[in-house]
């Protein structure tokens, strides 16, 4: 029998970093030529020059500040999910008031100054885990890359893993995660993250409920409602939804 030929290598990623901070620009270039999983790297000192830049060379992924003048990152990355093929977005900067803005926009990471290569390392794991299947929608991507997700509390921004919500109620627009600890509102709706996070456990039961099938501990019929316990909490069913939450709590039992 002959032996088994090891799989190829993946694909080193094309990377654009964008600073207007000549030092910083220099020290994430340096660490990122340091990391064997990026190929080719350019650069740009604004988010004007970033897109001539992307007008003459492909890239799989940005790595981009935030606070510029000008085009900033914010604004760069709305304009980049324009692209017929987008490249993924890491956002590297001093300040935590952007996490929810760069939440809405589906960047794969956010990464604090001062940068540790520790960190930087992560952030290029994660993109490297998204651009294994370009195709695959944030929704669908594998579980166990758990998302973080920035939440303001105080006036400052904290950070929670998808893993940890219970449930998430519709508020308007927005949404508010409910985990073991308290609850958080987030700017997104109900409907965005029933459609990000479907693949990941997550069920509609209302139409204002969005419910994670790992949190649920008890299901029972109270005068022909349906009704969901999730730790403390019993949360209603709409009619409507009752049947497919029985069929994904089939799909979803031990066999």
């Amino acid at each position: 029998m002959p032996p088994t030929s090891a799989p190829p290598p993946a694909p080193r990623l094309r990377a654009l970093v964008v600073d207007d901070e000549a030092p910083t620009l220099a020290e994430l270039t340096y660490l990122l030529r340091q990391d064997d999983r990026i190929g080719t790297l350019h650069t740009a000192m604004s988010g004007t020059e970033a897109l001539r830049a992307l007008e003459t060379h492909t890239v799989d992924v940005v790595f981009c500040d935030i606070s510029m003048p000008g085009l900033d990152g914010l604004d760069l990355a709305k304009v980049l999910a324009r692209f017929a093929e987008r490249p993924q977005v890491v956002f590297v900067t001093a300040y935590e008031e952007h996490a929810v803005d760069a939440f809405e926009l589906e960047a794969t990471d956010y990464v604090m100054k001062p940068v540790r290569a520790e960190r930087l390392a992560e952030a290029v794991r994660r993109v490297v885990v998204q651009h294994a299947d370009p195709s695959t929608p944030p929704s669908a991507r594998p579980a166990a890359d758990d998302e973080t997700i920035p939440v303001e509390l105080g006036g400052v921004t904290r950070f929670i893993q998808r893993s940890r919500i219970r449930f998430a109620k519709a508020h308007g627009d927005y949404a508010r995660l409910y985990t073991d600890d308290g609850s958080h509102l987030v700017r997104i709706s109900l409907n965005a993250l029933e459609e990000r996070w479907g693949e990941h456990g997550f069920v509609r039961i209302h139409r204002s409920t969005l419910v994670s099938l790992a949190h649920v501990s008890a299901v029972s019929m109270d005068g022909g409602r349906c009704l969901v316990r999730v730790g403390e909490d019993e949360l209603q069913v709409s009619r409507r939804h009752t049947r497919t939450l029985r069929e994904r709590l089939v799909r979803t039992a031990p066999r």
